[in-house]
């Protein structure tokens, strides 16, 4: 899968919307042509979008196609943002920028040196808690709103 593709899928508003709506449990097209009031025509071919990216999962039931979120494209997106985000090397490199970053923040003072340090840790920050909130939305990573 192409991480274009993930990129392509979600830039159009109402795929995203999808998702929203499928981020509290599976549905079928019809519910969602209802929730979102958009035509069936309209959706299935968003589905198969989403589909595609590997956004979204389809399960047959009779004659309807349930859709839930599916996470490899997410995995493949989140793996993406780390990878260009400056991270420390290991885990021992991680403890002694935030061990630095407090000592100073307690001393109150910011030598350059940890300045890198600094920007790295909170960066990291950020994007796990972005990426927190994000899976907190979906169902198999975290609580149901």
């Amino acid at each position: 899968m192409a991480i274009d593709e993930v990129f392509s899928a979600l830039a159009e508003p109402t795929r995203r919307r999808i998702i929203e709506a499928l981020k509290s449990e599976p549905k079928a097209v019809g519910s969602l042509v209802t929730e979102l009031e958009i035509s069936q025509p309209t959706v299935s071919k968003h589905l198969k979008v989403l589909r595609e990216a590997n956004l979204v999962s389809m399960t047959a039931a009779g004659q309807r196609r349930i859709y839930s979120i599916d996470t490899e494209a997410v995995e493949v997106l989140l793996g993406w943002c780390a990878d260009i985000l400056p991270v420390p090397d290991s885990p021992a490199q991680l403890e002694e920028v935030a061990r630095n970053e407090v000592q100073d923040d307690l001393a109150g003072t910011a030598p350059a040196a940890q300045h890198l340090g600094r920007s790295v840790g909170r960066g990291l920050e950020q994007v796990t808690g972005r990426a927190q909130e994000f899976f907190d939305k979906l169902p198999r990573f975290g609580r149901r709103r």
